[in-house]
């Protein structure tokens, strides 16, 4: 990491539930504030790290008891590098899900509940990467100041 990144105060760790993570968000968001995440960047990361810690509760502990999510940051002059760890089940595939949104061309009753989480992470990181080792699913995002998205 270089001399420009700051990680202290930048790591965080929370149950697997809806009301938790909606608290680390909001804790790791103003952190990130605090330490200088561009102002014009920190609803694209908000929204990013929503997204995908919702995709940990709602998918990864759906069938299995939750135990904690870490997030690890390293905050650096020119990108954020977020990388997510859980323990539970893997992706589908071992992969990160497509960038393609669902269809919204159908009726309304018929029009998909979720879908948009994964094409919006898509459109806002600047980098996504996906592994899982010794039963642990690492999901790194990286987020660029310097470009748009």
């Amino acid at each position: 990491m270089g001399a420009n990144c700051k990680q202290d105060c930048l790591n965080l760790s929370f149950p697997a539930t809806q009301v938790q993570a909606s608290e680390g968000i909001a804790i790791l968001s103003a952190r990130l504030a605090k330490h200088g995440l561009p102002e014009s960047k920190a609803d694209d990361v908000r929204i990013a790290l929503t997204e995908a810690i919702n995709n940990v509760v709602e998918h990864a502990y759906a069938e299995i008891s939750p135990t904690d999510i870490r997030i690890d940051c390293s905050l650096c002059a020119k990108e954020l590098i977020v990388q997510i760890f859980d323990s539970g089940d893997p992706m589908p595939g071992l992969r990160v899900p497509s960038s393609q949104p669902a269809p919204v061309d159908t009726d309304f009753k018929n029009h998909p509940e979720g879908g948009f989480g994964w094409y919006l992470i898509h459109r806002l990181s600047s980098d996504i990467q996906y592994e899982r080792k010794d039963g642990v699913n690492l999901l790194y995002l990286r987020f660029n100041f310097d470009t748009p998205h």
